[in-house]
């Protein structure tokens, strides 16, 4: 098939737009200034002929590739976010392309202490020859998950372009706010109509993550006992100290990011705040497994219980609650969803890499929600930070899968399903 790619020119637009959420903000979409990317989106959407794209006042992009095919063939969606990490700058973005890679260093203009280094960044070997896009070096690039619309939005003007492929029904969804964990709240599926979907939202050229962490949030809440300090002795304890020593108990040569990998799991604790009469500790709780985050709140408790009995006085109780489950419980139960996928990147020339994921994305939560959703490769690296980069050839490949898997859809008919 002949392409006549347009995600290069698409991305390069779509970064220099500020999407940033904000995990502080009570709002939906947490800020307002996503919707400008939405808009933008719709605009684009329309101008190809997609006449119902529309931005909802929740911030969704929601739009439809209609089919043409005469066969009985499942709607799916192809979904990415919006949004970009509240954890470094997406303002006044500036996107450079590095043509034909040679290897070494890539040095970013605006800060000279950004540099790519492939020590740092493997990936960048695999590169060779290719077209590398990074920003300046005081902001994020915003690949994720800009890359994705990018890509997405190729994929439907490719089948704008080209009526003569048979395809079934797309549902197209951007999201917002997905960086900071609300990237489904408010989505309408009884609007969307999808049988099935894909977050395009993933790191390596040929991914496909089709498990993801299982995820609790933690917040243990302490009550110590104040006194004035002049007058303590006996009488005061203090929880910021019991605080501290619930965190200095927990694992230090295990069961945290910094000393895990691959499907080992993890207790990590984000955030301690107070004062001497009461404090709180935020933590989130990952594993792959139900009974492996199960075993990471009660070690939790027990850690909690152990501190506790060298302050008699005080109290504490630990509150989990549940964030995201392990989308392979549902996507195992309609394997043609992944192998679609999988046919479809090596239709591309690429060879499939299943990867489970160190965290979660919107196709946790939408294939819990009752659509099955998983992740497929959109080429972004060093995502959150300024080093982040993407190849051009990596999202053209990504294209092509894109194309490819709505036309195995169609093929299939549905079979199996």
């Amino acid at each position: 098939m002949e392409y006549q790619f347009t995600a290069l020119e698409r991305f390069l637009r779509y970064v220099q737009i500020d999407t940033q959420s904000d995990p502080e903000s009570k709002s939906f979409p947490s800020t307002e200034k996503q919707k400008n990317l939405g808009r933008l989106l719709v605009d684009e959407l329309q101008a190809m002929g997609i006449s119902d794209a529309e931005l909802d006042e929740h911030g969704y992009v929601y739009a439809t590739l209609p089919g043409n095919t005469d066969k009985d063939v499942p709607t799916i969606c192809l979904c990415s976010h919006m949004d970009t990490s509240p954890d470094c700058s997406g303002a006044g973005v500036k996107p450079i392309i590095h043509r034909n890679y040679q290897g070494g260093p890539i040095a970013l203009p605006d800060d000279p202490s950004q540099v790519l280094r492939p020590e740092d960044h493997p990936n960048l070997l695999e590169q060779i020859g290719n077209d590398i896009v990074t920003a300046s070096g005081t902001t994020l690039l915003g690949a994720d998950n800009k890359a994705g619309l990018a890509e997405i939005m190729d994929a439907v003007h490719y089948f704008i372009a080209h009526p003569e492929l048979k395809r079934g029904k797309v549902r197209i969804l951007f999201t917002p706010d997905e960086e900071i964990g609300h990237g489904v709240d408010k989505v309408d599926l009884g609007r969307l109509g999808a049988d099935f979907a894909y977050t395009v939202d993933g790191e390596k050229l040929g991914s496909l993550e089709d498990e993801t962490f299982s995820a609790d949030l933690a917040v243990v809440k302490i009550e110590g006992v104040s006194a004035h300090p002049g007058f303590a002795k006996g009488k005061l304890e203090n929880a910021v100290k019991i605080a501290s020593d619930i965190v200095s108990a927990l694992p230090k040569d295990g069961l945290s990011p910094e000393t895990t990998e691959g499907r080992e799991g993890f207790l990590h604790p984000l955030q301690i705040s107070g004062a001497a009469e009461s404090a709180k500790i935020v933590l989130i709780l990952r594993d792959f497994t139900e009974a492996g985050l199960k075993q990471h709140g009660e070690l939790l408790r027990e850690t909690v219980a152990s501190v506790l009995q060298r302050y008699p006085r005080s109290r504490a109780e630990v509150e989990i609650t549940e964030q995201y489950r392990n989308m392979k419980e549902v996507l195992d139960h309609y394997p043609q969803v992944s192998a679609y996928a999988e046919e479809a990147i090596r239709r591309a020339g690429v060879k499939p890499l299943k990867k489970s994921i160190r965290g979660g994305t919107d196709g946790s939560r939408l294939s819990f929600m009752g659509l099955p959703c998983p992740n497929i490769f959109a080429g972004e690296h060093a995502f959150h930070s300024k080093q982040e980069w993407v190849s051009v050839q990596d999202m053209h490949k990504a294209v092509e899968t894109l194309v490819h898997l709505v036309r195995i859809w169609e093929e299939k008919g549905g079979e199996g399903m």
